[in-house]
């Protein structure tokens, strides 16, 4: 397995200093696995994913406005079977905040969530194609209030609207009606909390729990979770990780979990 990971910051080296602050982490693993003869048995295996996640900060005395992306897509392959889809993201947000004191901010958020390539289901030798680009693509408006007890915590509670865009797959369609419904709005409520927390100095723990309330089904409670533990082993080594987690009853009834561990080499750039 080979793994790479460049991280880097950027500021204006102008004489007048950028009020921006930007980074950027990218992560490439490989694995491939290759047999000629060998009597154990086995299959020739290829498997890769590339990550991109970056975030662009202006933090003044009465404001901040944090904006954050992330990207991810993976493919393995097993023999002479198919490339098959292991990881596709896009996630990006963005949230201005005013600073009055720490029990009472206002924000304003956005956020959008899709993925670039189609999604396919396994049932031995069928294939079904559930999703695909903008299908299901997720927009979040929201306005509220945040709270940041400590530096290492944030969280943020106000209404919200949020659209589903499906034009094939149903993920925005009424079961209760006989058409195919496209895109579909509703209001709500929202509480977004995200952890930033280096327990150590070689391990950083980041957690961010998303969770929408519909005003016409408060109970059914849409649920995301996306948490990372990552610690430098040495001064170029690393491992991370990451468990994702899925709560929407009108996709599937059971909560989805995704994990991923990784060990690899990290080098920063600037």
């Amino acid at each position: 397995m080979i793994f790479s990971c460049i991280t880097f910051s950027q500021t204006d080296s102008n004489t007048v200093k950028s009020e921006w602050k930007h980074s950027v982490v990218s992560a490439l693993t490989l694995t491939q696995v290759s047999f000629s003869d060998w009597a154990q048995g086995g299959e020739n295996a290829l498997a890769w994913t590339l990550t991109l996640e970056g975030k662009s900060e202006l933090d003044r005395a009465n404001l901040n406005w944090n904006n954050t992306y992330k990207f991810a897509y993976g493919q393995t392959k097993l023999g002479a079977g198919d490339l098959k889809k292991t990881d596709d993201k896009i996630d990006l947000s963005s949230v201005l905040t005013m600073k009055y004191g720490v029990y009472v901010n206002p924000y304003l958020g956005a956020t959008f969530k899709s993925q670039f390539d189609k999604g396919v289901k396994y049932a031995g030798t069928t294939k079904v194609t559930v999703s695909q680009f903008f299908d299901p693509g997720y927009f979040t408006q929201s306005a509220g209030v945040g709270y940041q007890p400590i530096p290492q915590i944030k969280t943020r509670l106000g209404a919200a609207l949020r659209e589903i865009l499906s034009a094939k797959y149903g993920y925005a369609d009424d079961a209760k009606t006989t058409a195919l419904e496209k895109s579909k709005v509703e209001g709500g409520m929202e509480s977004v909390t995200e952890i930033e927390w280096k327990i150590e100095d070689n391990i950083l723990f980041t957690s961010k729990i998303e969770m929408f309330a519909p005003f016409k089904t408060f109970d059914e409670v849409v649920m995301r979770g996306d948490n990372t533990l990552a610690m430098k082993v040495s001064k170029y080594v690393t491992t991370n990780l990451n468990v994702q987690f899925i709560n929407e009853k009108k996709v599937t009834p059971r909560t989805q979990f995704k994990e991923t561990l990784s060990l690899g080499i990290s080098y920063t750039l600037l």
